[in-house]
């Protein structure tokens, strides 16, 4: 096969000696926390996961979640504009005081959300992209269902509490890790300091996540807090292409969430790597497809293939390509063809869909007749 392979390749590294599980500052605590590596899903450590908890400010991951994907699927842009009602402008809460009537850009509400946790902001995206409030706290719902998350029920998108309102830290980073694949995203919650120009004043924005000042890496994701929720902190940090992110419910101040939260993600960063075993911008060349013009056609992925390896372990890793059997053509550039799996000693890790690279033509009657007779005298 020409071109570039996948293939089997043996991972090692020095065995270092005295390692400390630092995340185990969380074992035995009523905390609940998890960490994981983002493009995989990955778990590296968690801790009461799976208790429903109050999740405060930290529910505006799936108001900003739905919104990003509304503007993705083309039914709102950032510049476009909503109109704030008598029911945003009465929140109580954190807020930036949008006033009944103002006409305020998606993409400024959605700053206002990230960086400042604006409860306003919130209720005022759950109008816009919803068409109406109610309808928007059921497609909350229904997109946690669509993301597995099994424990998890919105009465709102802001967070206040609820009796009703609840989730997990597991759940959490489903959605999370949905919202991390928006680079808008993680500029705004990165963001220190920003200024609004709303209809009649400027609205400062300071950042509710101290942690992106103080973390390396840091680039989000959003803070929670309100008496019965205690503390909460989504936070997602990386290291060139190796992201993670780690949740955080109920510590008893912004101090324990924010030294526990880097206990967890220097836990991660310190005792595992990513190995991309095939790029999203590589072409694969030289995967048969018998019924095609050239035979033999280049393939890509629809994002990076990659494996999370422990980094002081010795481990083999291998990339399995698997193409469909049946294939129609012609096939235009795009179209799935197979899915390519990382397995790590044996076990899937990651998957991905394999795509074509080009356009795939169907070759002529009788070159496919010529291949047919080749392969009869071959046999």
């Amino acid at each position: 096969m020409p071109g570039k392979k996948a293939g089997v390749f043996l991972v090692t590294a020095l065995l270092v000696l005295g390692i400390t599980l630092t995340a185990g500052a969380l074992d035995n605590n009523d905390l609940s926390a998890i960490l994981m590596e983002a493009k995989t899903g990955q778990v590296f450590y968690e801790n009461n996961a799976d208790e429903e908890l109050p999740p405060a400010s930290v529910t505006k991951i799936m108001t900003v979640l739905l919104t990003m994907e509304a503007i993705e699927n083309g039914e709102l842009e950032l510049t476009d504009t909503t109109i704030i009602s008598s029911g945003a402008s009465s929140m109580g809460g954190s807020q930036i005081f949008l006033d009944s009537g103002d006409e305020i850009p998606i993409e400024e509400l959605l700053m206002a959300v990230t960086i400042a946790s604006a409860n306003d902001a919130s209720y005022a995206l759950a109008e816009a992209v919803g068409g109406h409030y109610d309808n928007f706290i059921e497609m909350m719902n229904d997109r946690a269902r669509e993301l597995g998350m099994e424990n998890t029920n919105f009465t709102n998108p802001h967070g206040l509490s609820d009796s009703d309102h609840y989730s997990t830290a597991r759940d959490i980073s489903k959605m999370a890790r949905e919202l991390v694949q928006y680079q808008e995203v993680l500029n705004w919650s990165q963001s220190w300091l920003e200024y609004l120009e709303l209809p009649d004043r400027q609205a400062m924005l300071t950042n509710t996540n101290r942690m992106i000042l103080q973390y390396p890496g840091m680039d989000g994701l959003k803070t929670g807090y309100t008496r019965a929720a205690g503390f909460c902190l989504a936070a997602t940090a990386s290291q060139g292409d190796f992201r993670l992110i780690s949740i955080m419910l109920g510590a008893d101040s912004r101090q324990q969430r924010e030294e526990l939260t880097g206990k967890l993600l220097d836990y991660g960063f310190e005792n595992y790597r990513q190995e991309i075993l095939l790029a999203r911008e590589d072409e694969i060349e030289g995967i048969l497809v018998p019924e095609s013009e050239s035979e033999y056609v280049s393939i890509r992925t629809d994002r990076d293939l990659t494996a999370i390896i422990p980094r002081y372990e010795e481990h083999t890793v291998d990339t399995d390509i698997k193409i469909q059997s049946e294939l129609e053509l012609p096939i235009l550039a795009g179209t799935k063809l197979g899915e390519a799996v990382a397995m790590v000693d044996g076990e899937e890790v990651h998957r991905t869909n394999l795509l074509a690279a080009h356009d795939i033509e169907r070759a002529g009657f009788f070159t496919r007749l010529l291949r047919r007779v080749r392969s009869l005298l071959r046999r």
